[in-house]
């Protein structure tokens, strides 16, 4: 087990799962800076934040140390990456934050496939061209966004989820005044940024300060839904 040490948080995780550049992002703590960046810039006490894609925990436990436990909650599908978000919320001390396997959908209920590759952060729903290189085709529960936002009640979305996040943020977003997504044109195209972007500016969001690359940071204070 290796361990890494970002923004005063320290992540665990196997050898195994040090493929391509992850082992470098994380020793540069270049791992999710974006992402963590704009959280940090946008969010504001009484927050809740629901992380679509968890990962290792990182940006979970990142939030908790600004809203508390109980304001967060994350969502990851790979079942092993489940276990060590995790374990990593607990080794850092915030051990009230949940967790739930799954994959996020836009709609749907039950199981749907999905694609488990040894790089972990690389794993995803199937795309556009089939699955990808190396995947392990596996059965997780889908989570459906609007009973995500029904249960938990956020204010804020951050969004990593592999090309997923085209079905998922084009629906409705109510009580979320907030949404840090990382797109994925390689699995889309330009093209389906631009149906996200639409589809978030006709929800009254505007896009803000924050935006780097393929992450993108929107920002509503009065529309549909928003508090």
């Amino acid at each position: 087990m290796r361990s890494f040490t970002l923004r005063g948080l320290t992540l665990y995780l196997p050898e195994a799962a040090l493929k391509g550049n992850l082992e470098r992002a994380l020793s540069s703590g270049r791992y999710e800076n974006h992402e963590a960046d704009a959280l940090l810039l946008h969010l504001r006490p009484g927050d809740r934040l629901l992380d679509l894609g968890a990962g290792l925990g990182f940006i979970c436990a990142l939030a908790a140390g600004v809203l508390g436990e109980d304001a967060v909650m994350g969502v990851e599908a790979g079942p092993e990456t489940v276990k060590l978000a995790r374990r990593n919320l607990v080794a850092n001390g915030v051990p009230g934050v949940k967790v739930l396997k799954g994959a996020v959908v836009g709609a749907g209920a039950g199981e749907v496939d999905f694609g488990q590759r040894p790089a972990f952060w690389a794993s995803s729903l199937k795309g556009p061209d089939g699955w990808p290189e190396s995947a392990e085709v596996i059965r997780v529960p889908a989570r459906p966004l609007g009973k995500l936002l029904a249960r938990f009640a956020p204010t804020a979305i951050c969004c990593d989820i592999e090309g997923g996040e085209l079905e998922v943020l084009t629906q409705p977003l109510p009580g979320v005044r907030l949404v840090v997504v990382e797109t994925h044109p390689q699995v889309y195209g330009p093209e389906g940024v631009q149906r996200i972007v639409a589809a978030l500016v006709a929800q009254g969001f505007a896009e803000a300060e924050g935006a780097k690359k393929d992450t993108l940071v929107f920002r509503r204070s009065v529309g549909p839904g928003a508090e």
